[in-house]
């Protein structure tokens, strides 16, 4: 079966392959892994809200829906972030929460529109000290699924010959955003209290430019520095790296930084040079967190459509007093793709978002193609006791003769993929 047939009929992938189960069985044991870590520090399991009428904490474009009975849209959830906050100061002081986030983004090797995360928010507790659980937290989950901290990983798929190592083992290194942009670019950045400027953000045009960094409308400071980071500080993040002290304007949820104006107390966790976990010391101030959401729409006003809305909601909240807090999220997707040596979040999710099929178009690759790559020949393997229908028949081979060969029940049970 070529990878379409097998991401739009996982049932028929689940039969022929073994080792496509196993990958699943992996990721039970990530999330299992996480809910207990997370419960021996006494966090309790929460559920927030699906639909929303503002979609709020993280900075992406929301679906939509409609609520006929209310008359009013709605949007899909992007993130539970201000709803677990909400619970903090409602005196529930470790809050965590597994479940899906919606984003009407673009579908590629990394990104589903409908993805799982874990969020949790721990009062008394700040970006410091998520980096010190972190760590913990991962290395111990490596350790435990895979009996060692350094995993093999084929960036280019399974059957390719490129393998890279990638080790979790205590400490992973740290970043500052900012110094490590003047350090790779060996340029002098603005002053961090200057970001907001004018001048600043021609500066990052200028470097974007310059370096041919493609940036898409609105070219605002936020966004060409992230695009700057992704080239040039992301692309070094092979092992798990922090990237810390993100800049105030790129980080409207999150406190601003207790010894340098302008940064604010966040990290990214990234490894194999993708995005595994976002956190950062929560603002609690609800005056700068309306300044901040105003800012916010200031950028979708200039058409920045995954830009935050103003949630005065939330503020109110915050105007009854939020502790101080630290707050994180870790795509379960995205680690379960390095654990289970998967180079496409396709293989970590049993039914993923595909584009609708073409009338008389089963397969993107050669008609006929059989498990072993074999363009035109297809072969069904069945163990002593197991049949499979005609209708399965069909649905592999299509109008293709289908040679049907006997394996013996141990080695198929010894997870032999044919």
């Amino acid at each position: 079966m070529n990878k379409d047939t097998r991401y739009r009929q996982r049932y028929l992938d689940l039969i022929m392959n073994n080792s496509v189960i196993n990958k699943f069985t992996t990721r039970n044991k990530i999330t299992s892994f996480v809910r207990d870590y997370l419960r021996n520090m006494d966090f309790v399991e929460v559920e927030t809200p699906m639909m929303n009428m503002i979609p709020g904490g993280a900075t992406a474009r929301p679906f939509e829906t409609y609520h006929n009975e209310l008359d009013m849209k709605l949007y899909m959830r992007i993130a539970p972030e201000l709803y677990l906050k909400m619970l903090i100061v409602g005196g529930m002081n470790r809050v965590f929460e597994i479940g899906k986030n919606f984003r009407n983004e673009g579908i590629d090797m990394t990104h589903n529109p409908e993805f799982t995360t874990c969020e949790f928010y721990m009062a008394y507790a700040d970006y410091n000290d998520l980096m010190d659980m972190t760590e913990d937290m991962l290395s111990k989950m490596v350790y435990a699924i895979h009996g060692k901290y350094e995993i093999d990983y084929h960036p280019d798929g399974p059957e390719s010959d490129k393998v890279i190592k990638i080790n979790f083992a205590k400490p992973f290194k740290r970043i500052p955003m900012m110094k490590g942009l003047e350090e790779a670019l060996k340029v002098k950045m603005p002053k961090n209290t200057d970001l907001h400027l004018e001048s600043s953000r021609e500066f990052f045009d200028k470097l974007c430019k310059q370096h041919d960094i493609k940036c898409s409308a609105p070219r605002t400071t936020a966004r060409l520095i992230d695009k700057l980071v992704g080239e040039f500080i992301e692309t070094g993040c092979k092992d798990p790296t922090f990237i810390t002290d993100t800049p105030q304007l790129m980080s409207p949820l999150a406190k601003w930084h207790r010894s340098e104006p302008g940064l604010s107390e966040r990290f990214e966790l990234f490894a194999n040079y993708h995005e595994i976990i976002n956190a950062y010391t929560e603002l609690n101030d609800p005056k700068v967190q309306l300044e901040a959401f105003q800012g916010q729409a200031s950028a979708k006003d200039a058409g920045d459509l995954e830009a935050q809305h103003v949630d005065q909601s939330f503020v109110t909240a915050l105007e009854y007093g939020l502790p101080p807090t630290g707050g994180w999220g870790m795509g379960i997707d995205r680690i379960t793709m390095l654990l289970t040596d998967s180079n496409n979040i396709k293989e970590v999710m049993l039914f993923p978002a595909m584009k609708p099929n073409e009338a008389g178009a089963k397969e993107d690759g050669p008609k006929g193609e059989a498990p072993g790559g074999d363009a035109g020949k297809n072969t069904l393997f069945l163990t002593e006791n197991t049949q499979l229908l005609p209708k399965i028949v069909n649905e592999m081979c299509g109008s293709n003769k289908a040679e049907v060969k006997n394996v013996k029940a141990a080695d198929y049970k010894a997870n032999k993929d044919f």
